[in-house]
């Protein structure tokens, strides 16, 4: 039976989510009612081609998880504040301004342990049912900002400004609520 016709049965639905940037040891992240669109988790598995004589075979290479893209809708009010908790968010990945091109003061860079752990925080990507409920959630691993857009401004429409952000991380695994098991892949800690 098709899930129309069953009325138990319901579909996941693209508008019922929550994605969760908390922010890491030293930033407050970006507010969930912030978010208008994320792109769920990608990964593709690399083939390895063996010739031999007239033949070719294949076997599974490495698995590589693809960048992953939020749009947040950008506000005035300072507690959230899209653009600045953005910034905030690259100045703790370790990004700093130079003060002067001679001193070495305030060169610093950019390291996937302070975006992971003093920035970003345990992002997660929740699917929720009709009553609310979780249902799925996808939890990715060592997460930083790879890049930003920070919108556009014009006169000729009435859209809000919108912020993107792509995100490169390690792995994800995800963990189907009320089904037991716990999180796929089982060994994700």
């Amino acid at each position: 039976m098709t899930f129309w016709q069953d009325p138990n049965l319901e579909p996941k639905r693209s508008f019922k989510f929550i994605l969760s940037i908390p922010g890491g040891n030293n930033t407050t992240g970006i507010s969930e009612f912030l978010v208008k669109k994320v792109k769920k988790p990608e990964w593709e598995i690399g083939s390895i081609e063996h010739k031999f004589l007239n033949h070719s075979f294949y076997y599974p290479g490495k698995v590589k998880w693809s960048p992953l893209d939020i749009t947040v809708v950008d506000t005035v009010d300072p507690t959230a504040n899209a653009s600045k908790q953005i910034m905030h968010i690259l100045e703790e990945s370790g990004y700093e301004l130079p003060t002067t091109p001679t001193i070495t003061e305030g060169w610093g860079t950019v390291s996937k342990a302070k975006a992971a752990n003093n920035a970003l925080g345990n992002i997660t990507i929740k699917t929720i049912d009709s009553d609310g409920v979780v249902v799925e959630e996808w939890v990715l691993n060592n997460a930083w900002v790879t890049k930003v857009a920070m919108g556009e401004l014009t006169y000729d429409d009435e859209a809000l400004v919108e912020v993107t952000l792509s995100l490169q991380y390690d792995n994800a695994f995800i963990d189907i609520k009320g089904q037991g098991g716990g999180p796929i892949p089982s060994t994700s800690t």
